[in-house]
C-alpha cells in the first residue's frame, strides 16, 4: 500500500465515521466530500471503489439499521422512527426499509415482538445487521 492510497483510505474512513455518527442529519455528497477533503465526484468514485457501495446507499443502510433497532426496542410510531433516523418521507423510508430488510417496518416490528434482543457484539447481532440491500435477517425465534 502506497502512502497516497493510505491517505485516501484514511480520508474515506473519516467521512464514513461522520455518516455513522451523524446519520440523522441531512448529509449530502458535497458535505461528506468536504470531510474527506476531496471533490464530490472524486469522493463518490473512491468511496464506491473502497467500500463497494455509493455513499448515499451506505447512509441509507445505516439509517435502516438504526430504524431496525428502534422498532425492536421502542414503542415509537413508524413515522417517529422514520423522522428520528433522518428520513424526511415516510414513503421513502418504507420503500428503503423493505429493500434492505425484506419486509415493511410494521411487519418487522410484528415479527420481532417478544423475541430476545441480541447482545451487543454477539453473532446474532451481526447476523441481523444488514451488510447490503436485501441481506438483513430477522432475529431467531425464541425457543419453545
Amino acid at each position: 500500500m502506497t502512502r497516497e492510497s493510505e491517505d485516501t483510505n484514511r480520508r474515506l474512513l473519516r467521512a464514513r465515521d461522520a455518516m455513522d455518527r451523524r446519520y440523522a442529519e441531512p448529509l449530502d455528497v458535497a458535505a461528506l466530500a468536504r470531510v474527506a477533503c476531496m471533490s464530490s465526484s472524486h469522493f463518490a468514485r473512491e468511496f464506491r471503489r473502497v467500500f463497494g457501495e455509493t455513499p448515499y446507499r451506505y447512509l441509507q443502510r445505516r439509517r435502516v439499521e438504526r430504524a431496525m433497532f428502534l422498532l425492536r426496542t421502542t414503542s415509537s410510531s413508524v413515522t417517529d422512527v422514520c423522522m428520528e433516523v433522518g428520513f424526511t418521507s415516510l414513503g421513502t423510508f418504507s420503500r428503503t426499509f423493505t429493500e434492505v430488510v425484506g419486509c415493511s417496518p410494521r411487519a418487522y416490528r410484528d415479527a420481532t415482538a417478544g423475541r430476545p434482543q441480541p447482545a451487543s457484539g454477539s453473532f446474532a447481532m451481526r447476523w441481523g445487521r444488514p451488510s447490503s440491500f436485501g441481506e438483513a435477517h430477522l432475529p431467531p425465534a425464541p425457543l419453545a
